[in-house]
């Protein structure tokens, strides 16, 4: 390691940065997030910068420019865009004894800047001593989804209930309390908006002198794994799967999904299939709410998002009949990333102005559902499991009334390696379906316009009025 990673103490101290340009403002913006007082070396300033210093916020100094000006800085930033200027700055800011940052010369710097993940007061800095900056944006992409974005508010909840907890709460069980909680239902309810409660939570536990038993007080996460693609994933899906101590999944769930979870996680293969299932969801149920009664955090894991066709109401049902906590994370749906997959809006002004998800596969013994009742003009029919009943849906709309050359997309396993795109009029796609060997997963779409209305022209009338008389 060639550099050694410290935080540094910021408040009320002298930071000099040399330059009124843009690089000179990125590094404004960052240090803006501390305490630090700013001071710009320039013969002018941008407005971006110019207005700091109107503010009060920053001082600028616009003359020559000597050791003197950096002298008790805690840190320099040389960005005015000249490669020789920035050095011969440099070498001020260094005779001052100044720990200085160079842009884009790492040759240059006694000190990198890394990428940060600011929850305030929780920081994470990455740093590759300036060998792959890019890399360093990478990593901090994924940290950004692995800390939820308010985690920051409840640090410093925490922060303010240390001295309490070391009054109320002996100290063989303070390690235990705070790992109950940023680990349990503390920081959870926070992170879903629960602030009060979060807080109560924390203060009953201070008041009991320690930590609540939470064996037994398992929790069930329904978690939307969205169309395929990982990165495709809300923040909370992924935190949830870092926390999880065992994952239920099915065959529509990417396997690169899993490798977001933990190592340790126990995951468990239930094997669902459309038409048929090697785990009857009754069984499903049993496993899951069995799993949260021992104390574990379970997951769920779901394609696309649990509440739209993903069985979901049977397992909240057989949960909450056992008293055991359970949530829906939600994902993305497989009808909003075949829209972004085709480069096409759901919706369009004049043309369709609702979108109806509907199933094309029910219950083994129920009723098919009326498609063409639901594909009234102005609508985008987005049917889910609909390949195996393609002659069916083609009868039932066409049928209602929708006309044969109506629009019709398909797209097979949308976000993934193996994305398909088939297109064709309505009275094909049974035709098209068995011709292209078109296979589930894929979502179907049927666009049935409105009647195009024609404008008539402000003079017309009165020249139909005209030939009448």
């Amino acid at each position: 390691m060639k550099t050694f990673p410290m935080f540094l103490a910021m408040a009320g101290r002298r930071v000099v940065i040399a330059g009124g340009g843009e690089q000179a403002a990125q590094k404004a913006r960052l240090m803006l997030k501390t305490e630090a007082k700013l001071v710009f070396l320039a013969e002018t300033l941008e407005d971006e910068l110019a207005a700091l210093v109107a503010s009060g916020r920053a001082e600028h100094h616009a003359g020559g420019v000597s050791v003197d000006a950096f002298a008790g800085a805690a840190l320099a930033f040389i960005a005015t865009g000249c490669p020789g200027r920035d050095a011969a700055l440099a070498g001020l800011a260094r005779a001052a004894g100044v720990v200085v940052n160079v842009v884009d010369q790492p040759g240059l710097c006694d000190a990198y800047t890394p990428s940060i993940v600011d929850r305030d007061p929780l920081v994470v800095a990455i740093g590759t001593e300036g060998a792959a900056p890019v890399l360093a944006r990478q990593v901090k992409t994924r940290m950004e989804e692995m800390l939820e974005p308010r985690l920051g508010d409840f640090v410093a909840m925490a922060g303010r209930m240390r001295e309490a907890v070391a009054r109320r709460v002996p100290r063989a069980g303070r390690r235990a309390f705070w790992r109950w909680a940023f680990s349990e239902a503390p920081r959870r309810l926070h992170a879903s908006g629960a602030e009060r409660e979060a807080a109560s939570a924390l203060k009953q536990a201070i008041a009991a002198g320690g930590a609540p038993d939470v064996q037994g007080e398992g929790l069930i996460s329904l978690v939307g794994a969205g169309p395929g693609a990982r990165d495709l994933l809300t923040l909370r899906a992924v935190q949830r799967l870092q926390e999880a101590d065992v994952i239920f999944y099915d065959r529509l769930v990417d396997p690169e999904v899993l490798e977001l979870a933990r190592r340790d996680a126990e995951r468990v293969f239930v094997g669902k299939e459309v038409g048929a299932c090697a785990w009857p969801q009754e069984r499903i149920d049993a496993v899951i709410v069995a799993a949260a009664r021992k104390g574990r955090r379970v997951v769920r894991l779901k394609s696309g998002d649990p509440g739209i066709f993903g069985r979901a109401t049977e397992e909240l049902a057989a949960a909450r009949a056992q008293g055991v906590t359970v949530e829906i994370v939600p994902g993305v749906t497989a009808a909003s990333a075949a829209g972004a997959a085709m480069g096409r809006s759901l919706t369009e002004r004049g043309e369709t102005d609702r979108v109806v998800f509907a199933t094309g596969t029910c219950r083994e013994g129920d009723a098919a559902p009326d498609w063409g009742a639901i594909c009234a003009p102005g609508t985008t029919l987005a049917l889910y499991m609909g390949v195996r009943k393609a002659g069916e849906i083609e009868h039932s709309l066409l049928c209602a009334g929708v006309p044969g050359g109506s629009e019709v997309e398909i797209v097979c396993s949308v976000s993934t390696a193996q994305e398909r795109h088939v297109a064709c009029r309505l009275d094909r796609l049974a035709s098209t379906v068995a011709g292209q060997g078109v296979k589930n997963p894929a979502i179907i779409f049927v666009r049935h316009p409105k009647p195009r209305v024609e404008a008539l022209d402000a003079a017309q009338p009165a020249r139909r009025l005209a030939v009448a008389g």
